[in-house]
């Protein structure tokens, strides 16, 4: 779907055999750096592998993130393109990137993701206006996996398991400062925080607008 000039991707990928690519909050920290640090046309996996962020002066970004979640195994990411073919040489340095820090502070030797990351345009109203609470939803997996069949029976304690989560865009879309600085957020969900959580409320106690998300992944 072309959304205000706009294509939006969804844009995933897993750890080799479903593995952990995330063992710590420093390996957390580090991949929600590379997020940022790697969106840049001029930057390359050996210059940034030790640059920090304030190091990093004259940037062109990319891709415009608009909603992201990191989960154990696996990650959601939903971009648009600055420019053409952008979404490939992003993931390229984001994937080869965070391999060779978690390589080399793990000690470990080879590929790290299962095969290329999955790349789904977001083609109908449907799945766009869904999208970016499937990312943000997918912690839940952890502590109340029925919200996938829309039947949560506590709202309230999922609610409050989401705001626990540091690792998505969750928390800066409820305008709780996580990291603002990573993510476009107006372009994709406009809301205010309150409609935004009834709108995630409805979501995993409805059962048949929960199990639209097996159209996604």
């Amino acid at each position: 779907m072309y959304h205000g000039g706009m294509d939006f991707y969804h844009v995933l990928n897993r750890g080799v055999d479903k593995r952990t690519i995330v063992l710590d909050d420093r390996d957390r920290a580090r991949f929600v750096h590379d997020l940022w640090a790697f969106n840049d046309a001029n930057a390359t996996s050996n210059a940034l592998h030790h640059a920090r962020k304030e190091e990093l002066t004259e940037r062109e970004p990319l891709v415009l993130i608009h909603a992201f979640c990191l989960m154990k195994n696996h990650y959601h990411l939903l971009l648009s393109e600055q420019t053409e073919n952008a979404i490939s040489l992003y993931m390229q340095k984001l994937n080869m990137g965070y391999t060779k820090y978690f390589n080399e502070r793990h000690e470990r030797i080879g590929t790290l993701w299962q095969g290329k990351y999955k790349k789904i345009l977001i083609d109908r109203d449907a799945h766009f206006l869904y999208i970016p609470y499937y990312i943000h939803l997918n912690p839940l997996d952890y502590v109340m996996p029925e919200w996938r069949k829309g039947k949560v029976k506590y709202p309230q304690r999922a609610l409050g398991a989401l705001r626990k989560y540091r690792w998505s865009s969750h928390l800066d879309y409820l305008d709780i400062k996580n990291f603002p600085s990573l993510t476009h957020r107006k372009e994709i969900l406009n809301l205010e925080p309150k409609k935004y959580e009834r709108e995630i409320t409805h979501i995993i106690t409805n059962s048949g607008i929960a199990e639209a998300s097996d159209s996604i992944e």
